[in-house]
């Protein structure tokens, strides 16, 4: 009895062994909670701090590390020497992060000639650099800095004046929209011809993290660069520069054109662009370069220590994603269905799924409804800025991700979107769309009042 009560347990273990070496599968798309948009990187929070919560379960050590980068996204820097906080500049656009990224949200456009906060102007010339990245401005390097610390001159003043046009929906409704004109005053020196700009605003924060752990082959697997299958729609990857690795046509997935291959390049990109902040991997400063450059203004060796730059960009890597809403009204329900019937969803695909990881267990083999593809799509002249990076073409665009979408107005003040805000809501977005999204656009043109109203319900609960 002993002995087959022994063989039971070890048949049992054996079981269980088996079991757990087992791959993860992903549950069947019925299965899936649709409020869970992060998998369990997920926050219940409608308010207006929906966007700054840390994912859940992490370790003691994992949430100090993000409060130290919570703190340094906040502060306030200043000109070095100080005891706190020091590098700023001299030339620069913002003091600190959270005045770009409002909430951890999206920036806006400057409305009522007030001066661009969360919005600036990047400058190329034709070329590349390099490294395969666009050719920066000499005397203005890549991003028009308007503001300067004591004694230096800012690089310059960014202008946006608009032009209106209608557009009538099949049901008599007329939209209006804003065709947005730029134009650069006051510059510190003469500008030299043939400058492209491209304005931007600062990109929603939540969910960096679980975008960043999406398997590479989960990401190709929706590219079809010729358009084999004929739909119209041809996703391609931005093959970029790893700055940390030093590689080259590594998959990019972060910026408006997926320029930046992780979150840490990104944030370096952006406390150097914006704040002339120098880390070890951007160690010049951003006026480098410009007669007024003094030696005084470079610290040694970087005004960022490692440690810092590394708490900034796992605070972004960390935030969690806030949960969906209403996902079981009819009239959601109903828009959701429109949403791919009209073919949205072949570029904001819905579900994704994180890859294993064993050494930070909050994102790993999570099952995560971002609405993006990561992928770059020629979105027509309208929006095309003529501004490449890397592989992509001024027409293209990564798609946005829309988690988070319905609670913009809550957590950042606003409804502006696309690349540099011309849109003042989700309709005036979705009507900018052309290129590969024409024919999707027409459609939604085409709805009766009925659809159109539940589409924009739908995607408000995002």
């Amino acid at each position: 009895m002993q002995n087959k009560l022994i063989t039971l347990i070890g048949i049992l273990a054996f079981i269980t062994a088996m079991h757990a070496c087992r791959k993860a599968e992903p549950f069947p798309d019925e299965q899936l909670d649709e409020r869970m948009s992060g998998g369990d990187a997920t926050v219940f929070d409608e308010g207006g701090g929906a966007f700054g919560h840390a994912v859940p379960g992490m370790n003691w050590r994992d949430e100090e590390v993000h409060d130290l980068g919570d703190k340094l996204f906040e502060a306030p820097f200043v000109t070095a020497p100080a005891p706190l906080y020091a590098g700023l500049g001299p030339v620069y656009n913002s003091r600190n992060c959270a005045s770009c990224h409002i909430g951890d949200g999206r920036g806006k456009p400057p409305v009522n000639n007030e001066p661009m906060q969360s919005m600036f102007l990047k400058l190329a010339l034709h070329g590349i650099d390099q490294h395969g990245a666009p050719m920066g401005v000499p005397g203005f390097g890549g991003q028009l800095q308007d503001k300067a610390i004591a004694g230096v001159q800012p690089e310059g003043t960014a202008q946006v004046t608009y032009a209106f046009f209608n557009i009538t929906l099949a049901d008599g409704k007329e939209v209006q929209l804003r065709n947005p004109q730029y134009s650069i005053i006051n510059t510190y020196m003469a500008m030299p011809s043939g400058v492209i700009t491209s304005a931007r605003v600062a990109n929603p924060l939540v969910g960096l993290g679980l975008l960043e752990t999406i398997e590479e082959h989960s990401i190709l697997k929706h590219a079809d660069e010729n358009d084999l299958d004929g739909d119209g729609i041809s996703g391609k990857p931005n093959y970029v520069y790893d700055y940390i690795h030093k590689k080259s046509h590594v998959l990019g997935r972060f910026g408006w054109k997926a320029s930046s291959a992780d979150v840490k390049t990104q944030t370096a990109k952006a406390l150097n662009g914006d704040m002339g902040i120098t880390t070890s991997l951007f160690p010049q400063k951003s006026a480098h370069g410009q007669e007024q450059m003094k030696a005084a203004f470079m610290q040694t060796p970087y005004d960022l220590h490692d440690t810092m730059w590394q708490a900034v960009s796992f605070y972004t890597k960390t935030l969690a994603v806030p949960a969906r809403r209403n996902t079981g009204d009819a009239v959601v329900k109903a828009g959701q269905a429109i949403f791919k019937n009209i073919d949205c969803a072949k570029c904001h695909v819905d579900v994704h799924m994180t890859q294993t990881n064993v050494a930070f267990a909050p994102l790993s083999g999570q099952v995560i409804r971002p609405y993006t593809d990561m992928l770059l799509h020629d979105m027509g002249a309208g929006l095309a800025d003529a501004y490449p990076e890397f592989e992509a073409s001024g027409n293209e665009w990564r798609t946005a991700p829309l988690w988070g979408l319905g609670l913009t107005q809550r957590v950042s003040g606003h409804t502006y979107l696309l690349h540099d805000g011309r849109a003042r809501n989700v309709t005036e977005a979705i009507l900018w769309h052309g290129g590969e999204a024409e024919a999707s656009k027409q459609k939604f043109v085409q709805l009766n009042t009925g659809e159109r109203n539940a589409l924009l319900k739908f995607l408000g609960s995002l």
